[in-house]
């Protein structure tokens, strides 16, 4: 089993900027087994994946509506993660979940399909 844990999600004015956290726990969790990645569920609206770690030399991955605006990285030897939201909009308004891929699948755009585990979700909202 893998645990995810998020942290950082709250209130903030359009234009702010919020940093988000995830810690991986668990007896079968590895960097090299899963890639730690992002996915939001706004209001409405399906899941979608914001961005993602990919394996060996691969750039993260972006959803273009995030490009340019949000960065993630990690740190391994703390097996956690990160996004850092800037310029933030109302329409990223959304659930933030930390979601752990098996490394096999780390390639490419993120699918909610391929994901194993989920964290809780941690709430961002944007006021205008």
């Amino acid at each position: 089993q893998v645990q995810l844990v998020e942290s950082g999600g709250g209130s903030v004015q359009a234009g702010g900027w919020r940093r988000l956290s995830c810690t991986a726990s668990g007896d079968t969790y590895s960097n090299s087994r899963y890639c730690l990645t992002w996915f939001r569920r706004a209001p409405g609206k399906e899941r979608v994946g914001v961005a993602g770690m990919r394996v060996a030399n691969d750039p993260p991955y972006y959803h273009d509506s995030v490009k340019g605006r949000f960065t993630i990285s990690q740190d391994s030897a703390k097996n956690s993660l990160y996004l850092q939201m800037n310029v933030l909009k109302p329409e990223d308004t959304a659930i933030y979940y930390c979601a752990a891929i098996p490394a096999i699948y780390c390639r490419g755009p993120l699918y909610e399909g391929e994901v194993r585990y989920w964290g809780q979700g941690t709430q961002v909202t944007v006021l205008s």
